[in-house]
């Protein structure tokens, strides 16, 4: 298991939807401040896991005060011995707590179907069998997208992401079964994301304010429950409605 992965994030995390023009605007501001991470391009896929009527994303689109999630990600389409992360994903009074552990891509799906118990057992693997314990989350949906990442030249630690083509599926629910599925946002929608451990930088606060970016709230999990997973009868006929929000 690598050693040198970061395992535990806090920051704050802003979202900003933009139009083409937007974009190129914002990332022009950026050149002078922030470059292309280690990573540059690359696509990013999630298999998100829910209880069987959606409680985790019902309570998270309701606004809580904390929120919880479960995802599995890899940074590209993994195969068969390819190393993922498990992430448990919490969010208490604006501030977003990350916490993740790395087990192979099959041993990932075993253990969170409580087939396995991982080789290497860390706190961060207690933490999620508690979770597991509490809610018997099964996966729900495949998301992915195309992303672009910077990190700022003299803080390292303020990143800004662009996301572009998210997609989704609810079936072959395996992040080795490839990185297709159907559009979630517009073509021309690009989701960007500061994350930042405290207060944005003033030259960063004037750019958006420059170009009439504002903040949103935008969820991808929850954008796609609200549009396709709600009413799945729309999509499966002769399936029973799912609970909504």
């Amino acid at each position: 298991m690598p050693q040198n992965i970061q395992r535990c994030f806090q920051r704050y995390e802003k979202k900003y939807l933009l139009n083409p023009e937007q974009y190129q605007k914002i990332r022009a501001g950026l050149a002078p401040y922030m470059e292309a991470d280690e990573h540059g391009r690359y696509t990013i896929c999630n298999l998100y896991y829910d209880t069987p009527d959606f409680q985790l994303i019902r309570a998270s689109l309701d606004k809580p005060v904390y929120k919880e999630k479960l995802r599995m990600r890899s940074y590209g389409v993994p195969a068969d011995g390819d190393s993922v992360f498990v992430e448990l994903k919490k969010k208490y009074k604006g501030v977003v707590y990350k916490r993740r552990t790395v087990l192979e891509a099959g041993e990932a799906l075993d253990y969170l179907a409580g087939r396995c118990s991982p080789r290497a057992k860390d706190q961060i693997c207690r933490e999620i069998d508690w979770f597991l314990g509490r809610y018997h989350p099964v996966p729900q949906v495949f998301i992915a997208y195309d992303r672009e990442a910077l990190a700022g030249l003299e803080d390292r630690v303020l990143r800004v992401t662009f996301d572009i083509d998210l997609r989704w599926r609810d079936t072959a629910l395996d992040l080795r079964s490839g990185d297709g599925g159907e559009r979630i946002t517009s073509r021309d929608q690009i989701l960007m994301e500061i994350k930042i451990p405290g207060s944005a930088p003033v030259w960063l606060s004037r750019l958006l304010s420059e170009n009439s970016v504002f903040p949103t709230s935008f969820s991808k999990y929850g954008v796609c429950y609200r549009e396709n997973l709600m009413w799945p009868v729309k999509r499966h006929p002769g399936k029973a409605v799912r609970f909504c929000a």
